[in-house]
This record gives structure tokens, sequence and C-alpha cells, in this order.
């Protein structure tokens, strides 16, 4: 049997569901470019983490997120995962 470091904290919880998301932009200074960032809301608000994209990244990332009903978000290494497969299938 593994051995699981007691006791399991939201912490100690690496790979979480996304629930919601939203993107945001904020505008520079006078003649900088703005930043658009992307919230990403996990297991219901258990979690929450906050990434600075580019406009060609939300770009991808607005396509992905509309068109995939399982999205998962590794926190460790700020990877999102899109979709589901089961094994065999």
């Amino acid at each position: 049997m593994a051995k699981v470091t007691q006791p399991v904290t939201d912490d100690s919880i690496k790979v979480r569901q996304l629930s919601h998301y939203q993107f945001t932009w904020v505008a520079g200074g006078p003649g900088a470019r703005g930043t658009i960032t992307l919230q990403l809301v996990l297991d219901e608000g258990a979690w929450e983490e906050v990434l600075t994209v580019d406009a060609d990244d939300a770009d991808v990332l607005q396509d992905l997120l509309s068109e995939t009903s399982t999205v998962h978000y590794d926190i460790s290494r700020r990877t999102l995962m899109f979709g589901v497969t089961p094994v065999g299938g």
C-alpha cells in the first residue's frame, strides 16, 4: 500500500479540476500594452490560480476551454490538462 503523508491538506493536493474561469484585461500605462490574466477557480473554489498570458495564448486557451468539458490543473507544474480519456478508450 502507498504511504500517504498525513494529514492530507488543501496544500497537499497537486491536481485539481477546473470549475470556472475568467479572463481579464488590465490597461497598461500611456502607450504601454495591457496585461491579460486568466483566473482559474479549481474544485468549486477550494483553490484559485491567476495566470498572466499573452493575447495569442488567451485566444487558444479560450477555444480549448470552451470546447472541453473536463479540464484539470496541475498546481506544482502550472499545467492545464484538457479532456479525460478512459484507459483503453
